[in-house]
């Protein structure tokens, strides 16, 4: 789809759903995305949608005339449309179609960068095009061209259908092969993060909630390394890849911090599917941080869709969740502000975040204790272990050995037992 198209987009409200209002500034969102002009709006109220036009004959007549009074060349859809849906209203208009879906799939075509992503996507868009070639006989005949009776150019149309479909068949199998391969090696890269032991905490949210800022501001303050810093921009989708950054706090606490695609509503389930290794990455959180921007007049909504998408991709209830309502600065409560497992905070001010980590302390790092150990002098490297991978209280060299008053893990400290020191 090329730029500057002019546009209509359109959608049929089912039951009066309150959703539905939200949705259609989304899809305006969508649009701009992609550098579409939105000129005008057509909208239906209804209890079904015709399976044959997505909508009804009085408004598609409705449809048809604001198209020649705006002059528009384009029309986006507010749902996935059928291939005969598509068909059949492209012959009534006489315009070019979107659905919500083939929009999200060009946004996404557009911003992937990594070549996993540029992969995830490529699988995503062909599944997408495979049913809609089925049924176009008539055009592909056309383009096929020949003599003959019609039969014999339903022949040739046939012919050329099946070549098209074998093609994209073969070329999907060819991706989805090389997709494993990256794959294989993201999942040898976790089980080595599981045998370390690592915690691992995941941000998840509705796209543009402001995770990437989140996780640069977390590399600013404990990495000083702006090599390790992540794209951000304010657009949706505006990174497809995920990110793992080791984050060491002060006091020696480590954690891994992931960053992951955002989320929508009506995210095309080929899009889950294709990204389904990518988000796995979610499933193997320790903890969650749900990224709201709560400068949305619409952010209820949007915990609801990523939740639900969560749901979807079965990361489990039992998984610890923080709600990081950020760009709260744009409101008019005084931040940083914590109520529960609830922080509001702007990370791109830094505003909370000193308190956004101390809650990440104390949900990941509940099995920390105290304890006090008398180390041998000839055991050197224990207590260098202990010095980079503990809270060192205090330490002290005594004349059996080195005193070390330590925060650490309960399972380092029952390594070291044996050293107890009263």
């Amino acid at each position: 789809m090329e730029d500057n198209k002019k546009v209509i987009i359109c959608g049929v409200n089912l039951g009066n759903s309150k959703d539905f209002e939200y949705s259609m500034q989304e899809l305006k969102s969508l649009c701009d995305a992609c550098n579409q002009d939105v000129i005008g709006e057509l909208i239906q109220n209804s209890d079904e949608v015709s399976s044959t036009h997505y909508l009804g004959k009085g408004k598609l007549e409705e449809l048809s005339k604001l198209i020649k009074e705006k002059d528009a060349d384009t029309v986006v859809f507010s749902d996935e449309l059928s291939p005969s849906q598509i068909r059949n209203i492209e012959s009534r208009l006489n315009c070019f179609i979107m659905d919500r879906t083939n929009l999200i799939l060009d946004i996404f075509a557009n911003r992937a960068k990594t070549r996993e992503s540029k992969l995830q996507v490529e699988i995503a868009m062909l599944q997408y095009m495979l049913p809609h070639l089925i049924g176009s006989r008539a055009n592909l005949g056309r383009q096929s061209g020949g003599s003959g009776s019609g039969n014999q150019n339903k022949g040739i149309g046939e012919t050329k259908l099946e070549l098209d479909r074998r093609k994209i068949n073969e070329r999907i199998a060819m991706l989805k092969k090389e997709l494993d391969r990256i794959t294989k090696y993201r999942v040898v890269q976790r089980n080595l993060r599981k045998k370390n032991n690592t915690p691992i905490v995941s941000l998840v949210g509705y796209t543009n909630s402001g995770k990437s800022t989140i996780m640069n501001s977390m590399v600013d303050l404990y990495t000083k390394d702006n090599d390790k810093k992540v794209f951000e921009e304010n657009m949706l989708f505006a990174t497809l890849e995920t990110s793992v950054r080791q984050i060491k706090l002060k006091d020696n606490k480590t954690f891994l911090l992931t960053d992951t695609v955002g989320f929508i509503d009506k995210l095309p389930t080929k899009l889950i599917k294709a990204f389904r290794s990518t988000l796995e990455e979610i499933l193997e959180a320790d903890l969650i941080i749900h990224v709201v921007d709560y400068s949305n007049s619409h952010y209820k909504e949007q915990i609801n869709i990523t939740d639900k998408t969560l749901e979807d991709i079965g990361v489990s209830k039992d998984t610890p969740v923080i709600y990081a309502y950020n760009k709260s600065d744009l409101t008019n409560l005084k931040i940083p502000m914590i109520d529960g497992s609830n922080i509001y905070m702007s990370a791109r001010q830094k505003i909370g975040m000193d308190e956004f980590v101390d809650l990440i302390k104390k949900k990941l790092f509940s099995d920390y204790v105290e304890c006090k150990l008398l180390i041998p002098y000839n055991q050197g490297n224990i207590v260098s272990y202990l010095m980079e991978n503990s809270k060192v209280l205090s330490n002290e060299h005594l004349e059996n050995g080195t005193f070390l008053h330590l925060e650490c893990k309960k399972e380092i400290y029952e390594k070291y037992i044996m050293y107890k020191h009263s």
